[in-house]
């Protein structure tokens, strides 16, 4: 079923919202009948942020829907319905009731997805709705929201700029486009050409605009890193201006978002490393997410890293590969395919290619690998114990590596 779907209209990506807009008609604009609405948009950080707010809601005895993508291992991810995902039959029964009143007419696989979300919102009693933008903000299929109650903007970089323009102030232009007048922005601290660019924005529109900033009082979260202390402090200021649940700071502790600095411990990838090495996973695919997991890397100076790299063939790998490298002690690249990775237009770089790549950037030590496994054991073989291997690069990579493990 989903396969098919994505046969509904080019493999392109075609940024209008006409198409949508005409579906939600047919169907009763279900946008036009949710609980209050928290959009999201951003390069990185938009998934994390919005399990922050879950959390939050949650904790408060809120009922709350949440649309993300990509989904890692079921596509029911993607649709939260009331704090619960729906099982295949239902979800199936959904697609095929929104496809049937598209009636065959020109559709795109993310645009049939928001609008089956959205329907299902609109017939489920909930107090909060949040949703995740997929690449851009302003023709992004979610940005069909009229009036939402608070937008939020998470750290934004370069990423996907043949799409959303060749820099920051550019991609931060797309990104402002889920601003709406009058109503509460709220914003992470960004980088100077994207900040201009939001503050410009919400003055134009009478936004009140809060920066979120960094907050030293936060508990342990169970999402390490800190950029992630930094998503946490961004739903706080969210929720707080939102009034609707306390912005309490214990309850973050209730967020789950997997393939984020995620500790691998069980199943058949950690077992083929000693007891004492350490496996994690994360999908820093574009360059400011990498900078930021550089970061957590820089922190892990106790053992030697391994990094098994698998990336999109449209990432730029230099990029990517720059901040990381430093802190790498032997690097194995990977070519992938999945379920997932199928149901787009994209294709995985060539495990050679992303090691040339490394190797003319200084790598030390960086090879092909003929997949995770086989890297993991190379890397077993060529690091002095106890050691601490990282598999990073695209989400689908994640995904598949979630399913396989178990």
């Amino acid at each position: 079923m989903i396969e098919r779907l994505t046969g509904l209209h080019s493999s392109a990506v075609d940024l209008s919202l006409d198409r949508l807009r005409r579906l939600l008609d047919d169907l009763g604009q279900p946008q036009e009948h949710l609980p209050p609405v928290i959009h999201v948009a951003g390069t990185n950080g938009k998934g994390s942020t919005v399990a922050f707010l879950r959390a939050l809601a949650e904790a408060a005895g809120q009922r709350v829907h949440a649309y993300t993508s990509p989904h890692l291992v079921r596509f029911a991810e993607r649709i939260r319905i009331a704090g619960t995902l729906p099982d295949d039959t239902a979800l199936i029964a959904l697609l095929e009731e929104v496809e049937a009143v598209n009636e065959g007419r020109p559709i795109s696989f993310f645009e049939i997805t928001t609008a089956a979300a959205l329907l299902a919102f609109s017939r489920t009693p909930a107090e909060l709705c949040l949703l995740e933008t997929g690449m851009g903000g302003r023709l992004d299929a979610t940005n069909v929201v009229a009036r939402p109650a608070v937008t939020v903007l998470t750290p934004i970089g370069l990423d996907h700029q043949a799409f959303l323009g060749p820099d920051l102030a550019a991609i931060a232009t797309e990104k402002a486009g889920i601003l709406k007048p009058g109503v509460p922005a709220v914003s992470a601290v960004q980088p100077p050409a994207a900040a201009a660019v939001i503050a410009a924005r919400a003055a134009e529109l009478g936004c009140p605009l809060t920066i979120a900033r960094p907050r030293p009082d936060l508990p342990p979260l169970p999402l390490p890193g800190r950029f992630q202390r930094d998503n946490a402090a961004l739903a706080l200021t969210t929720a707080a201006i939102l009034g609707r649940f306390p912005a309490d700071p214990a309850a973050l502790a209730g967020a789950t978002w997997p393939a984020r600095l995620h500790r691998l411990t069980h199943g058949p990838l950690p077992a083929l490393l000693p007891p004492d090495w350490e496996l994690w996973l994360d999908g820093a695919h574009n360059p400011h997410a990498a900078a930021a997991l550089a970061e957590q890397c820089a922190s892990w100076s106790d053992r030697p890293l391994g990094l098994v790299l698998g990336l999109l063939a449209a990432k730029d790998a230099e990029s990517v590969l720059r901040p990381l490298l430093p802190h790498v002690t032997a690097l194995r690249t990977v070519h992938f395919t999945s379920a997932q990775l199928r149901l787009t237009a994209a294709t995985a770089a060539p495990a050679e290619t992303v090691a040339e790549t490394a190797r003319i950037a200084g790598a030390r030590d960086a090879a092909p690998s003929t997949d995770v496994t086989a890297a993991l054991i190379d890397l077993r073989t060529r690091l002095p114990g106890p050691a601490r291997i990282l598999i990073a690069g695209s989400l689908y990579l994640a995904g598949t590596i979630l399913t396989d493990n178990g």
